[in-house]
């Protein structure tokens, strides 16, 4: 069974379909059950393995498991299966609701806060606020955990909401986004340790950031941050973001807090390419990896790809690009990439961008695009550049049928483009 639920209707020529069966695989090396019995072990003397490093879990006297972000529910509960009775408690947050023996879960929202996830957060802070030099605490780390975990400094739940949809709709990178977050609450940016020191934490890191910096991968909770409340401030300024310096906090930069910390960082997205790459050269195709750390306008993004895209060769992109958001349109960052492409697509082209998580902003995972949806953009009379000056990328993709539907996936590593000049 294929995880992209079209891809019968999308794969109606040999390039198309080779592309798809690339973007497969890419999709199938993400999967939790995969990634965490190639990476997390426990033996019967309780000895933990992760990454092939042992941990001794029997010189703790309590254990708890938190998770959040996008594909924190499955991981943890897998997690869960292998701690079994060693598992004292644990606590998740996910958009995606699991079922747990001992976890009580919680269903957030995403990419804006609410409630549910502040309350969450708050909770969380208060059950840790006392633990001791005994306990360890196992964190999930996923991609959305920004979101997802957030109790802010001062802010109430209306300010916060309106400040991050104002952060998304800046044109800021994620280092940047990421850099006022931390400075405007009291669980991002190392907080999170500080609240359980002196016990110890084991991050189990999902990365969705490019470079994989941990400290910015759900804003590093448990991580030490290198940013200043200076930065933040000077970022909401050059933006416009409107928010007053009141509401801004300093984050821990005593290193004591982050001496029981342990990082394993379990998945980025050199597994997705990677896997590309090997499937690709399997069956004959000449690759390039371009890059796994694109930033960089949605809009002109496909364009420049398929430029460095040589002929006969299949160019393989990671990373996360960015919308400034200036139409009134729905859709998201992956569907902009390809229909940008499509103004000056060329007839020996095939490009694709779809989002890890299986969810680009709306419904769609992404897109596929070639010179068979400018046909059918022209049959059906959409102008595909006023659909992208008003960011209205879900219902052209919608029309011409050439959106990836997959549904929201429990993994969460940035994105993918492809672009195949064949």
């Amino acid at each position: 069974m294929t995880i992209v639920k079209n891809y019968k209707d999308l794969s109606f020529t040999n390039e198309r379909k080779l592309v798809l069966d690339l973007i497969e695989k890419a999709y199938e090396s993400i999967q939790p059950r995969k990634v965490v019995g190639e990476n997390i072990s426990l033996t019967n003397s309780n000895i933990l393995y992760i990454k092939d490093a042992p941990i001794d879990l029997s010189k703790y006297k309590n254990i708890y498991l938190l998770g959040f972000g996008k594909g924190a529910s499955v991981i943890s509960k897998l997690v869960e299966e292998k701690l079994g009775d060693l598992l004292t408690d644990g606590y998740v947050i996910d958009i995606m609701e699991e079922k747990f023996s001992k976890i009580k879960f919680t269903k957030g929202t995403h990419p804006l806060p609410s409630k549910e996830n502040f309350d969450f957060a708050n909770m969380v802070l208060q059950k840790f606020s006392n633990l001791t030099k005994n306990d360890l605490v196992i964190t999930i780390v996923c991609g959305g955990g920004s979101s997802l975990f957030e109790a802010p400094y001062s802010l109430s739940l209306k300010q916060k909401t309106e400040i991050d949809s104002a952060i998304l709709k800046s044109g800021m990178d994620i280092y940047q986004m990421n850099t006022v977050r931390k400075h405007l609450s009291k669980v991002k940016g190392g907080f999170f340790a500080k609240t359980v020191y002196p016990a110890s934490i084991i991050n189990l890191i999902f990365s969705d950031v490019l470079g994989n910096d941990i400290s910015f991968i759900a804003s590093g909770p448990s991580v030490i941050d290198e940013t200043t409340i200076t930065d933040a401030i000077n970022l909401k300024n050059k933006f416009g973001i409107k928010i007053d310096d009141k509401y801004f906090t300093e984050t821990p930069k005593n290193e004591k807090y982050f001496n029981n910390v342990f990082n394993f960082l379990i998945l980025t997205n050199d597994t997705p390419i990677d896997s590309i790459d090997r499937e690709a050269n399997r069956v004959g195709i000449k690759t390039f990896v371009y890059s796994k750390t694109i930033s960089c306008d949605a809009k002109t993004l496909g364009e420049k790809l398929i430029q460095k895209t040589p002929q006969g060769t299949l160019l393989i992109a990671g990373g996360e690009s960015f919308v400034n958001v200036k139409g009134k349109g729905r859709g998201g960052r992956n569907q902009e990439v390809v229909l940008g492409a499509l103004l000056n697509i060329e007839k020996n082209i095939v490009i694709s961008s779809f989002g890890t998580d299986g969810w680009d902003n709306y419904t769609l995972a992404g897109a596929i695009g070639d010179i068979n949806t400018v046909k059918k953009a022209k049959d059906l009379n959409l102008d595909m550049k006023k659909y992208l000056i008003d960011d209205n990328t879900l219902p052209f993709f919608e029309k011409t049928k050439d959106g990836i539907i997959t549904g929201k996936l429990p993994s969460n590593v940035s994105d993918i483009m492809i672009v195949y000049r064949h």
